[in-house]
This record gives structure tokens, C-alpha cells and sequence, in this order.
């Protein structure tokens, strides 16, 4: 099968890219990579990304797909055998966890970049809610507790190994609170579809950017990063 040229236009610590690495990398696809500064971005980028954000997949050199759930459902398309469900139902609650992950992925960021004590708590809260929602459902919802990599898992990873590095005592995420998602950190990430979809300065990537931006949770996560590095 003829692959056509890809090239994803990336943002180095992006949760979003990160979900279209990993898909790229589990399917085994070859891909043009190319790092942007999304604070001083190209003139390029600007004229080619619909919403001036990242991932933006450009296909043959040509067509643009953007949203990391649209671009991984392309790349899992055109790379068989596939990972979406064949059943419309199915596939409909596929895409329903992958945007309710998104909304996850939102407030962790949140939570990490919150600027003020009170902003943090409220995040850490709303974090951890969705959090006991997402394993409270694992525990009778088989399609979220298979085995078999997913698209989902292609989306809950980055969550997964932020909160990891970010550990906390005032983190929405604790292992033993969340044994299956737990578990299922512990199933993703030695995949090296999961393991390489950063650079290899992930960790110090994270706290410098977390250092450029100001606030009680910046200041407080890029120097427990910077001390881990």
C-alpha cells in the first residue's frame, strides 16, 4: 500500500501532537516532523493551520487536516488493520471518550498552569473529578477497559504521563486512587509508541515552559521539574 507524504507540524509538549505521534508511531507509519514556536510562529504555519493551533497535518504536501482526533482518525484509516471500531455505535462512543479526554487534557493544563492558589485548588478539584468519573466507568465499560490498544489510549496517555511527572501532593492523580487507570499507565508506558512520542528532554521542556509563564502552579511545577532533571 502507497502511503501518501505526511508531515505534522508540532508543538514540542503539546498533549494534543502527542496523540498524533503516538498513533503515527504505533502504525508504524513514516512522517515528517516538524517543531514550531507556537509564542512566535511562522509565517508558514500561520497561512496553513485553519485555527492557529497544533497539530496540523499536512497531506502530500498539500491538504491540511487539523484536530488531533480528525488527523488520528485519517492516519488509522489509510493504515490498516484498524483501531476504530467497525460498528457505528461503536465508533460514535469512541469519538465521545476521545472528546471527553480532551476536555481532561483542558483541565490539566489548567490545573498546571492555574495563577493563583484559589484558580489551583478549583482546577485540582475539577481534575480530579473527571478523573473518578473516567475509572469509575473503566470498572463496568469494556470498551474502555480492553486490552488492545485504542484511540483512546492514544488520547489518555499524555494525560497519564503529565501527572506522572507532575506528582504532587496536591495532584488530582494518585495511583492507588485510580487502579485501573493506573494500570493502564503501566500498560502504555513502555510501548514505545507511547515511550518516544517526546523528546528525549520532555521533562525539561515542560519546566521551561512552565517557567516562561507566570503564577503559583508555573513557579511551583517548573521547579519540582527542574529538580527532577
Amino acid at each position: 500500500m502507497n502511503l501518501p507524504h505526511l508531515h505534522l507540524i508540532s508543538f514540542a509538549i503539546c498533549p494534543f501532537v502527542q496523540r498524533s505521534v503516538i498513533t503515527l508511531k504505533y502504525k508504524k507509519v513514516p512522517f515528517e516532523l516538524d517543531l514550531i514556536n507556537l509564542l512566535d510562529p511562522p509565517d508558514w504555519f500561520r497561512e496553513r493551520s485553519p485555527l492557529g493551533k497544533v497539530p496540523v497535518l499536512i497531506v502530500d504536501r498539500e491538504t491540511v487536516l487539523f484536530e488531533s482526533a480528525v488527523i488520528n482518525e485519517y492516519i488509522d484509516a489509510i493504515t490498516p488493520p484498524p483501531l476504530m471500531p467497525a460498528e457505528p455505535l461503536e465508533q460514535a462512543r469512541t469519538r465521545a471518550w476521545i472528546e471527553y479526554l480532551s476536555e481532561q487534557t483542558l483541565a490539566q493544563y489548567q490545573w498546571m498552569t492555574a495563577s493563583t492558589e484559589d484558580a489551583f485548588e478549583l482546577a485540582r478539584h475539577t481534575a480530579a473529578r473527571g478523573l473518578e468519573r473516567l475509572e469509575q466507568q473503566m470498572t463496568r465499560d469494556d470498551h474502555l477497559a480492553t486490552p488492545d490498544f485504542s484511540l483512546i489510549d492514544a488520547a489518555l496517555a499524555p494525560i497519564l504521563m503529565r501527572y506522572t511527572l507532575l506528582e504532587d501532593p496536591d495532584s488530582p492523580w494518585e495511583a492507588d486512587c485510580f487502579p485501573r487507570l493506573a494500570g493502564r499507565w503501566e500498560a502504555l508506558r513502555d510501548m514505545p509508541a507511547v515511550r518516544d512520542s517526546v523528546p528525549t528532554d520532555f521533562t525539561a521542556q515542560l519546566a521551561d515552559y512552565l517557567r516562561q509563564r507566570e503564577g503559583f502552579a508555573p513557579a511551583h511545577f517548573a521547579a519540582k521539574l527542574a529538580a527532577s532533571t
